[in-house]
């Protein structure tokens, strides 16, 4: 579990370089653990539950597609990267796709 100074310093660091914070996955040790600092940290965010801790950013890089960052809120700097259609049905599904590839990423690295 990542501290919630270092969960502020990711966040800033994304708004720095021109990224939106989006969305947040917190387990449920992690939710309890950044209680005390929940709404300053993710005041304006959708809290989602999720065995993963991670952080939804994005930015529009070109037309019709927006860039989408999972970063990881863990012992382990580690992002996916994903260019998707906002309006496309499939929006959600490839943002599910991409947090079960991450989870699975993580769970490789911290058994190896």
């Amino acid at each position: 579990m990542i501290s919630a100074a270092s969960v502020a310093e990711i966040i800033a660091t994304y708004a720095k370089h021109g990224w939106l914070f989006r969305r947040v996955l917190l387990s449920d040790a992690s939710r309890k653990a950044l209680a005390d600092r929940a709404d300053e940290l993710f005041a304006d965010v959708d809290i989602n539950t999720s065995r993963l801790d991670a952080a939804w950013f994005s930015r529009p890089p070109k037309p019709g597609e927006t860039a989408w960052e999972l970063r990881y809120l863990g012992d382990i700097a580690y992002a996916v990267l994903e260019y998707v259609d906002e309006d496309s049905a499939g929006f959600e599904t490839a943002l599910a796709d991409v947090e079960a590839r991450m989870a699975e990423a993580i769970t490789r690295k911290h058994q190896a």
